[in-house]
């Protein structure tokens, strides 16, 4: 196992289903890393394996060939650890748990009843998220940021050092979505917690990525790896300057190249 420098560390990592009639190959030699702490954003047109390869960190899919390490351990065992959550494109709130209640379930599955040391409450981690007086809502009541800020709390809860986001906005209209990038960035910021997100909006991946990893599609590989270089402190506004759109212009080139 490699030294547990990277929060991530995935190398020459591919996946290939095998059906009765062909088989198909998702990923083909991807290899990065991801520091702690850090924030990645995955993007790549639809069909490219950025899911895939998140379910390959999450250990929800197996790869084929390669190695991954999640803060030095295999994914299986992180896993286990509970050193990673996950937030989904849908919320997936049970429709009879209240917000707090949905917050609170993974208390109540896999064999874990009390929280690590200092981490904060589902209380206090739907404040982080914008929630505090909703906690006894139902999801029916709340919109569709608000679900996902439910979801992104649940995630969050334990103090897991990864998070995984499966492009969670790409449901909700353009505002609301702004409105949750910045937010995002904000939690990011104060938790601390290293971020792997997938998505395929290049102004979201550049918005919220210190780093963005461009994937091709057929097989899914890596086309480009591009820092980010704007400011830490930035708000929607940062989309309006030359360098937003320089850099917005490398990143489209690069997809681009790798169709």
């Amino acid at each position: 196992m490699r030294a547990p420098s990277n929060a991530v560390d995935c190398r020459n990592i591919s996946v290939r289903f095998v059906t009765d009639r062909r088989t198909v190959t998702a990923l083909h030699d991807v290899s990065f890393s991801l520091n702690p702490g850090g924030f990645l954003s995955l993007l790549g047109p639809s069909g490219c394996g950025k899911s895939t390869l998140l379910r390959v960190v999450a250990d929800l899919v197996s790869p084929s060939s390669g190695d991954v390490s999640v803060f030095g351990m295999s994914p299986e065992e992180a896993r286990q650890a509970r050193s990673f959550g996950f937030v989904f494109q849908d919320a997936a709130l049970l429709p009879w748990r209240t917000a707090l209640q949905n917050v609170e379930l993974p208390l109540e599955v896999g064999g874990r009843r009390a929280l690590p040391a200092n981490a904060p409450t589902p209380r206090e981690l739907l404040k982080l998220v914008g929630l505090e007086g909703w906690e006894g809502s139902f999801p029916h009541e709340l919109s569709g940021g608000m679900r996902q800020r439910v979801s992104i709390a649940r995630a969050l809860l334990g103090g897991p050092r990864l998070l995984l986001m499966d492009e969670p906005f790409g449901a909700l209209d353009e505002i609301t979505r702004d409105r949750l990038n910045e937010e995002l960035r904000r939690i990011w910021r104060e938790t601390k917690t290293t971020i792997l997100f997938v998505t395929h909006s290049v102004y979201e991946a550049m918005f919220l990525g210190e780093q963005v990893l461009v994937l091709a599609a057929n097989p899914g590989r890596v086309a480009a790896t591009v820092p980010v270089d704007l400011p830490v402190d930035r708000d929607l506004g940062i989309r309006e300057t030359q360098a937003f759109v320089t850099m917005a212009g490398t990143l489209r080139d690069a997809l681009g190249r790798g169709i």
